[in-house]
């Protein structure tokens, strides 16, 4: 068994970002491929509340576009298909 303090000298909290969950790794993800770190919050709240299909989708539109401001259109798109997808639930 190992003593407390061995355990905390190999504990680096830089290396793992205290990230627990696995919507938090998902928004990180999101927040790297769009190459929008500064807005990484956003992300992880959309990766914990929107499906993944409707994120996977917006972020395979957006990879495949050359866009300048890929985050403004992964939302644009995003919107979108979360409009559509609300439609057809209704019907």
């Amino acid at each position: 068994m190992e003593t407390v303090g061995s355990v905390l000298k190999r504990f680096d909290p830089r290396s793992g970002k205290f990230i627990s969950k696995e919507f938090q790794a998902y928004g990180l993800f999101l927040s790297q491929k769009l190459e929008d770190e500064k807005h990484k919050s956003l992300y992880i709240k959309l990766s914990k509340t929107v499906p993944r299909f409707l994120l996977d989708e917006a972020l395979t539109f957006v990879l495949e576009c050359k866009a300048d401001n890929k985050g403004a259109l992964f939302m644009w798109k995003l919107k979108e298909l979360r409009k559509a997808f609300r439609e057809k639930k209704k019907t």
